[in-house]
């Protein structure tokens, strides 16, 4: 990537935005200016309007239908929504991002909405591709891509598009380490290439911060959104490092609080598996084959590289796809006369007894409002409607939800809705949970809670298996560790 660009100038000038189905501001008030060239990292709590402020930079919040708006949003002085190819914004859940069935045609879709020419086009989506490091065939079925391979996809169309500012939300979210490198350093590349602007949202700040030159600090307040601080990495992490952090940014050198050990060793066998191999389509296993005993009142953690069948593994365990080969067995304490096969479960029987997180949060939300989706669960287990409150009144609170109790599921923040699939999971009681990347998107409070919960979980008897790039949690969770495709 050698073609330069004019970096692009950002501006927010007393922007806010806020969802119709919302009942508060998701940003409002804010006033910052992005010179061009620089290279920003925006930090927050979960919920301080980051991903809505770079949505808006994007130009890609929804119009007047779906949402309030006032104030400025400027892309070199000319709204962000007429900026067309000014901008390349990588999503939180890069799914949203995957328009076309194959790679290469999906990273060349950009070029050929701003009129690149067609002789131009293919090298750019190869020098993107090598970029990131996403080795995989030009044909290969977008579907057929794990998450962190989606992600690499779609940071290798904005690299294609050689735009004059690139922004990142939580850009290796769902990595491995090796990765999370990788795509710091195709990042550094295509900035020292063509100059391009940069704003990046991050939980994962220590590996970003030799790449940027500006902290910009965005908290949450009773009147709207504030910049609680805005400077150089040392001025923002060094000088106000303790404050930050108790406001829930993740500062180097000031870790969230962790649960104590487990108070008692594992209890009774709860799942068996015997020479189990994966897959998501028949007759192509993409992992195993693998033994591994699941003990109630203990934590396990699944992890491996990207694409090695992590997630496969995780919902063949929750009897949500069938194995390949070998076996998924469960107990008599947890099968209660159901069977020993937990696929041949009915959806009912499952719900008490393993209860799953999925790595995308949308791809399991239901209901219409946050309250009605605490209820899913319980109401088809005909819980009576008290219950079904009371249980649903207790996990809003303990995840801090309350306030959000009578919004759209998918108004949240990326933190958010992680938290809210993590409480309807809860709600049911299962006897074992299944969580796939749990903690993503979490600010360092919410991070704490999430895990405190899960211990919590544990400790109660149930059993836990934990699918994570997030060696943190697993170390708080005292986790046994199995690793896919070592």
């Amino acid at each position: 990537m050698t073609a330069r660009v004019n970096p692009a100038a950002l501006d927010a000038r007393g922007w806010g935005w806020r969802y119709t189905t919302r009942l508060r501001w998701a940003v409002r008030e804010v006033e910052l200016r992005i010179e061009p060239g620089e290279r920003v990292l925006l930090l927050g709590a979960s919920g301080s309007g980051k991903s809505t402020l770079l949505q808006g930079f994007g130009g890609v919040l929804g119009g007047a239908d779906e949402g309030e708006t006032h104030g400025a949003l400027l892309v070199d002085g000319v709204p962000a929504t007429e900026s067309r190819g000014r901008v390349g914004m990588v999503l939180q859940d890069p799914d949203t991002q995957t328009m076309l069935a194959r790679v290469g045609d999906d990273i060349a879709f950009g070029c050929e909405n701003l009129g690149v020419p067609r002789e131009e086009i293919w090298p750019r989506v190869r020098e993107a591709m090598d970029a990131v490091e996403l080795d995989v065939p030009l044909d290969r079925s977008t579907a057929a891509l794990s998450g962190g391979q989606k992600q690499r996809l779609a940071l290798a169309g904005v690299i294609a598009m050689r735009p004059g500012a690139i922004l990142l939300d939580e850009p290796t979210a769902n990595l491995d380490p090796e990765g999370v490198r990788d795509v710091r350093d195709a990042v550094a590349a295509a900035l020292d290439a063509t100059g391009a602007t940069l704003v990046v949202i991050e939980h994962r700040i220590d590996v970003w911060l030799p790449l940027v030159d500006r902290v910009i600090v965005l908290g949450a307040e009773p009147e709207g959104t504030v910049v609680l601080a805005d400077g150089t990495p040392d001025e923002v992490l060094g000088a106000r490092g303790a404050e930050l952090a108790a406001s829930g940014v993740w500062v180097p050198g000031h870790p969230p609080a962790v649960p104590p050990p487990p108070a008692h060793g594992p209890g009774e066998l709860l799942l068996h598996a015997h020479a189990l191999s994966v897959a998501r389509s028949r007759g192509i296993p993409v992992a195993g084959p693998f033994d591994l005993d699941v003990h109630a009142g203990e934590a396990i953690g699944i992890t491996g590289p990207n694409g090695a069948g992590k997630s496969t593994f995780g919902l063949t365990l929750a009897g949500l796809i069938p194995a390949e080969s070998g076996r998924v067995v469960a107990s008599a304490a947890l099968s209660s006369g159901s069977g020993d096969d937990p696929f041949r479960w009915t959806s009912r029987a499952l719900l008490t007894r393993i209860a799953t997180v999925l790595q995308t949060p949308e791809h399991q939300l239901l209901a219409k409002t946050v309250r009605e989706e605490l209820a899913v669960g319980p109401r088809a287990l005909r819980l009576d409607e008290a219950e079904i409150a009371r249980r649903a009144d207790e996990l809003l609170e303990r995840l801090r939800l309350t306030a959000l109790a009578e919004a759209n599921p998918y108004t949240l923040s990326g933190g958010e809705k992680r938290r809210l699939t993590v409480a309807a999971a809860l709600a049911t009681r299962p006897q074992m949970i299944v969580l796939d990347e749990p903690t993503f998107g979490q600010d360092a409070t919410t991070w704490a809670e999430l895990v405190a919960i899960i211990a919590g979980l544990r400790d109660d008897g149930a059993a836990i298996v934990a699918i994570s790039h997030d060696e943190a949690v697993l170390r708080a969770l005292h986790a046994r560790r199995l690793e896919v495709g070592a």
